[in-house]
């Protein structure tokens, strides 16, 4: 059986990999280790086919040293202690684990010794977030390297780079006419991406191959896999999954809820995304979606499949069925871009601590109005920096409850925020 083209085509160097050039580019700071030799534990965190086992292959084979490489989904503490008896007797080993997030407490504090006296330099990579998954006193073991996914640019040049120095492909006469709908199935996973070039080039016969979008849907309809959760469609069903309950459809929530539950999808992926999906979408629409997200997240833990499935089902259909806001995530979303224009303004005095004398003499604190000495428990003053006094970032949503918090904010700040 031939070697996948996405193996093929797998980098040997920094120099030939495609995108991540905030890491890997010249001058970056992990390239700057590796070529040092001083290379620390660390955690690849992103998204499936973003170059995370790429970048700890490249690692290996420019220093030289003795890899190791485990996958969570199949290895238990035995493996683990096994490779690291192994290591002892080696200088300068890497000990690469794939989806680092799929191993328990146990496998992890298996880990922790040998990481922190040296006898291995571990590279984990995860697709989820590594405060979550990777228990607290291993994540302070290692530094975290986020990769992103990869651009529209990135993609076309990985497809160019795949006719042109492929030794199988380059001997066809492959016309990439239209890329669009590659790039978008692919969804910026780079191995999904090769692969649907490969489906589509061996669906060909003869020499010449034109490659155009109506092609790769005509092709991609039959031939990609419904769901695999190792990273093919996770991505694209979850994302139909969120957006159903955002459209407030139960009906297809549960849907695509179930093609997870019969892929294998880990219950806590799925708990993990209702729980953002709580907040983000709902909020304070109705606040009690977080606490029955959170619920639901505890209860899947303890529970596991298959019961985990109901509890799971109950969550996304009182989701689905609640009403919307996002005005929280809008909010936030507004005031983190004043930061990032108008970077660190100063606290207006008033509002500042004063637990010196130094800082009374300096009139911090002076002024201040404490709330509860009010009627109402409020007294009106100005609590944003004065560069940006007046700036309105949370505006309730068009919902019952929300519609409560306009009116008593009005009747708090009368016009001042257009309530």
């Amino acid at each position: 059986m031939p070697v996948p083209l996405a193996e093929r085509l797998r980098p040997q160097s920094l120099d030939e990999l495609v995108g991540q050039e905030h890491l890997t580019g010249e001058g970056s700071v992990l390239r700057q280790a590796i070529h040092q030799g001083k290379l620390p534990s660390m955690i690849l965190w992103g998204p499936p086919g973003v170059g995370k086992t790429t970048i700890a292959n490249i690692i290996a084979h420019t220093l030289h040293v003795p890899f190791h490489t485990l996958s969570a989904i199949s290895a238990g503490v035995k493996d683990v202690r096994e490779v690291l008896e192994k290591a002892k007797t080696e200088k300068s080993s890497i000990l690469f684990i794939d989806e680092i997030h799929r191993f328990n407490k146990g496998q992890q504090d298996a880990l922790l010794g040998a990481v922190e006296k040296g006898i291995v330099t571990l590279i984990g990579a995860t697709t989820e977030n590594p405060s979550f998954e990777v228990n607290a006193a291993l994540l302070s073991r290692c530094l975290v390297y986020v990769l992103k996914t990869l651009g529209e640019e990135d993609l076309k040049k990985l497809l160019s780079l795949a006719v042109k120095n492929d030794p199988i492909l380059s001997q066809r006469d492959i016309q990439l006419q239209e890329t669009a709908a590659m790039i978008n199935i692919s969804g910026g996973d780079a191995r999904k991406l090769l692969n649907l070039l490969e489906i589509v080039i061996d669906a060909i016969v003869g020499k010449e191959v034109v490659i155009t979008d109506q092609l790769v849907m005509d092709i991609a309809q039959k031939r990609i896999a419904l769901y695999d959760k190792q990273g093919e469609q996770h991505y694209d069903i979850i994302s139909a999954f969120i957006k159903s309950i955002r459209g407030s459809d139960p009906n297809a929530a549960v849907y695509w809820l179930a093609r997870m539950i019969e892929g294998g999808e880990d219950v806590k992926f799925i708990a993990r995304r209702l729980l953002i999906l709580a907040s983000e979408d709902i909020g304070n629409a109705n606040p009690n979606a977080l606490l029955l997200a959170n619920a639901t997240f505890e209860a899947v833990n303890k529970i596991g499949y298959p019961e985990s499935r109901i509890i799971l089902s109950q969550c996304a259909v009182y989701l689905a069925a609640s009403p919307k806001s996002n005005a929280s995530y809008m909010a936030i979303e507004k005031a983190a871009a004043v930061v990032a224009q108008q970077g660190d303004l100063p606290v207006p005095l008033h509002l500042r601590n004063a637990p010196t004398r130094l800082m009374k003499h300096l009139d911090y604190g002076k002024g201040y109005r404490y709330a509860h000495d009010f009627e109402k428990n409020f007294s009106v003053q100005e609590y944003l920096p004065d560069a940006i006094k007046g700036s309105v970032f949370y505006q309730p949503g068009k919902n019952a409850r929300e519609e409560e918090l306009r009116k008593w904010l009005k009747g708090l700040w009368k016009d001042k925020y257009g309530y």
